[in-house]
């Protein structure tokens, strides 16, 4: 018997709803802590009168830290284990964030942020191996789109404080609210481990553990990988590995680049702070049912025509953006923009997982998350050069890019929805 199978027979439907929203909440979270930025640099830049270029690097610094964490990741999941990885992660996180908010300088706020940044991209890569690892087959697809759509919920939980809560009480306090993610500890810590990592590592005993029950039926042996990186590029998976690191760079670098500096878009746009607050505001709320249509599409149709549809849906949206002038017109084509790119978020979260082995999972998923922060790192510094010139062709830019994408998926892509995974 294939572990796929042992996993949807042996670990009850309860238990894999309650690892979807557990997961959603630290997701949730991790959001937050990203998407600070988006709402607290200008007030950040203000107080310590940083230059473009400065407001830049701090904000890169997350992205750093989120590379920093994400190429450790995969090391730490497959070394420790899941469980154990994410916690770890789930510290970074939660402590450096809050830090943040007590920072005295530019110095002592980007050493909080590049940390924190070690947490976001960890954290991510680590849940969403162990929920991969949980589910089964015929759901994984549809939870790995849900468990990305929280990212949104974060987003707009974190936005709505800062554009009413923060506005009163200064930026500090959008990192002090973060303390509430300190309750996730509490049920973290009480998890087991992923019945996939436990099989990998202890055999079928492992697995019975997990479970809390015998298991009748042999279960087939997983290939363990001496060097996981190197089997990236074996015959078979690099085409789909170069394929995926593409994705993930090009999404990010088009989301960070659009959302790191999205009031100050609408203010240059002729919109009073206020508004672009707001506007910003709208276009993460826009991002929520962008993941529940990719979260429909992903098992509907399959996981390679979703993933083409909404890279070129973020293609044309991207290139409308960039030529509207009105504000209605442009908060409008924005919502959209927010809406494909953020199905393709939640579309590359639920199709990377299923693409690679147990054996070297982590490996690959950490990896892709490796190109996501080089282009979020990149995005800010890409975004700022426009300033001073017409800031929405860097849209074109994205539309170029998103659109190349889609072709890249409609001729590599593999479909692997209802596909056994070893």
């Amino acid at each position: 018997m294939k572990i796929d199978l042992a996993v949807e027979r042996y670990i009850p439907k309860s238990r894999q709803r309650s690892l979807l929203l557990l997961f959603s909440l630290a997701w949730m979270a991790d959001a937050a802590g990203v998407m600070l930025m988006t709402f607290t640099l200008g007030g950040i830049s203000a107080e310590w009168k940083l230059s473009t270029f400065e407001s830049s690097t701090l904000a890169s610094l997350t992205f750093v830290g989120m590379l920093i964490g994400a190429l450790s990741s995969g090391f730490v999941l497959d070394l420790i284990g899941r469980k154990s990885a994410i916690n770890l992660f789930l510290a970074f996180t939660v402590i450096f964030t809050v830090l943040d908010g007590f920072a005295t300088s530019q110095l002592t706020f980007g050493i909080f942020r590049l940390l924190s940044g070690i947490g976001y991209g960890g954290l991510m890569p680590a849940v969403n191996v162990y929920l991969s690892e949980s589910t089964s087959l015929k759901i994984r697809g549809r939870y790995l789109v849900l468990l990305e759509s929280s990212w949104a919920i974060g987003s707009i939980l974190i936005g709505w404080y800062a554009v009413t809560l923060g506005m009163i009480w200064g930026w500090r306090s959008s990192y002090y609210v973060m303390a509430v993610a300190f309750l996730l500890f509490i049920p973290f810590l009480m998890i087991k481990e992923s019945p996939r990592y436990a099989f990998l590592r202890k055999g079928k005993v492992g697995f019975e553990k997990i479970v809390d029950q015998k298991v009748s039926e042999d279960i087939d042996t997983i290939e363990k990988v001496p060097i996981p990186l190197g089997a990236l590029f074996k015959i078979g998976y690099v085409k789909r590995t170069l394929m995926v690191w593409s994705a993930w760079f090009t999404v990010s670098l088009i989301y960070y680049g659009l959302f790191t500096w999205l009031p100050k878009i609408f203010a240059i746009s002729g919109i009073p702070e206020t508004k672009a607050m707001w506007f910003s505001f709208f276009m993460m709320v826009a991002q929520l049912p962008g993941y529940l249509m990719a979260a429909y599409l992903i098992e509907k149709i399959g996981r390679k025509p979703s993933l083409t549809i909404f890279f070129f849906g973020t293609a044309i949206s991207s290139l409308a953006f960039s030529m509207v002038k009105d504000v209605f017109s442009l908060v409008m084509v924005g919502l959209v923009t927010s809406f494909f790119c953020m199905g393709v978020w939640g579309l590359v979260y639920g199709y990377t997982p299923e693409l690679f082995p147990t054996s070297f999972r982590g490996t690959a998923n950490s990896s892709a998350g490796v190109m996501a922060r080089v282009a979020g790192i990149i995005a800010p510094y890409f975004m700022a050069s426009f300033f001073g010139q017409n800031t929405l062709h860097a849209l074109i830019w994205f539309a170029t890019f998103a659109a190349l994408m889609g072709f890249v998926i409609s001729i590599f892509g593999v479909e692997t929805r209802g596909k056994l995974v070893s």
